[in-house]
């Protein structure tokens, strides 16, 4: 089945800004939410096409990777265990969006406590060509959060216990009714936890948690990119009381090659000849990523002439075939010659005004051509 456009579904331009978007939400979740339109499937269907567009419009990671590969970039989230990540864009977990938006507007009981999930990590990686282009398993150290050995994470004082909030009777929320609609906020008196810490544990200073890092290994697929990122799900920040851990997300950086250059699937190198080379032609060898390679330079060759080898670029990690190597050439001029050389240079520029100098530089000759042209313009003015 075919998802329509998220864009389309909200009727918002993709240059819509959050405000639009959570405008047009709010709009179209009033007219299509079950509690309005009981027993009607087509509704139903409609508010759950809603809800999941506004939960990716609304999510900055989300949003990118839909602008920039549809729906295509959730269809493969998750990870593949060991700690081997999938590309795919961020997972953020959303709770009822339209409860957070309106609160309990259609009187339903909504009242249970919100556990606050983990939030996701970000951790840059520096890859060299080779690397990227072969895959490479990598270890990182990441900052976590483990549960207070000294309270057992509850964050009071050992032999004390936290007291539940007398505000909001442990829910961690309030609701404030204004009419027909009731809106739900956060408890300002406990900051959401549900519970009041009078006696806090020393260790954690009442979080319950505390600060540790852990090693993990990164499993790099072959063709990786810069701005290409890694998902590593479950593997940031532990929620808090048992709610779920966000996830990590590795983006790759690539290092400046000594010799090529990428761009996407492509490689560029300049190759330096002499000019003795350039004008009668010859053969020389190349680096490729699969090792040194031939090339054919034929006579009356000039500085930035491009040779392309076809599949002796990257192959993506997206699939398809290999990009190709382009050399660009660029003429040497010689330097720290002797006086024999000199003498023997000078002689091949004596043969070449002889013979018409012009034949044997056809561009120095159009360019002096036009700026005489030029300097010729000027004096009728």
């Amino acid at each position: 089945m075919v998802k329509k456009d998220y864009y389309e579904i909200l009727g918002v331009t993709k240059s819509a800004d959050e405000r639009e978007i959570k405008k047009a939400y709010k709009r179209l979740a009033m007219k299509f939410h079950p509690d309005r339109n009981a027993g009607d499937k087509g509704s139903e269907a409609r508010f759950k096409e809603i809800k999941e567009a506004y939960e990716v419009l609304t999510n900055t990671q989300k949003r990118k990777a839909y602008d920039q590969y549809g729906h295509a970039a959730f269809e493969h989230g998750g990870s593949n265990g060991g700690g081997q990540g999938s590309f795919s864009s961020g997972n953020a977990d959303f709770s009822d969006i339209f409860g957070d938006v309106f609160g309990d507007i259609f009187g339903g009981n909504r009242r249970q406590k919100r556990t606050t999930r983990g939030s996701d990590f970000q951790y840059n990686m520096e890859l060299s060509l080779e690397e990227a282009v072969r895959g490479v398993s990598k270890e990182i150290q990441i900052p976590t959060m483990e549960d207070c050995i000294k309270c057992n994470g509850n964050g009071a004082r050992v032999g004390t216990k936290p007291k539940t909030c007398p505000t909001c009777h442990g829910s961690g929320q309030i609701q404030i009714r204004q009419g027909f609609f009731t809106v739900q906020q956060v408890c300002s008196h406990c900051q959401g936890r549900g519970s009041i810490i009078k006696d806090p544990c020393k260790v954690c200073n009442a979080k319950g948690r505390i600060s540790k890092s852990k090693t993990l290994s990164v499993k790099i697929p072959a063709g990786v990119d810069t701005g290409d990122r890694i998902r590593l799900s479950g593997e940031g920040e532990p929620g808090e009381k048992g709610a779920p851990s966000g996830d990590l997300y590795v983006e790759i950086q690539m290092r400046k090659h000594h010799i090529f250059e990428r761009e996407e699937n492509n490689l560029y190198c300049e190759v330096p000849i002499n000019f003795i080379m350039a004008a009668l032609g010859g053969e020389i060898e190349v680096p490729t990523l699969d090792g040194r390679v031939s090339l054919k330079v034929p006579s009356e060759t000039q500085t930035g002439k491009l040779f392309r080898m076809r599949g002796k670029g990257v192959k993506s990690v997206r699939g398809g075939v290999a990009g190709d190597l382009l050399c660009r050439i660029v003429v040497e001029t010689p330097v720290n010659l002797n006086e024999h050389q000199k003498m023997i240079l000078r002689t091949l520029n004596d043969s070449f005004i002889e013979s018409s100098e012009e034949k044997h530089s056809p561009r120095s000759k159009t360019f002096f051509d036009g700026v005489r042209q030029f300097f010729d313009d000027l004096t009728r003015y």
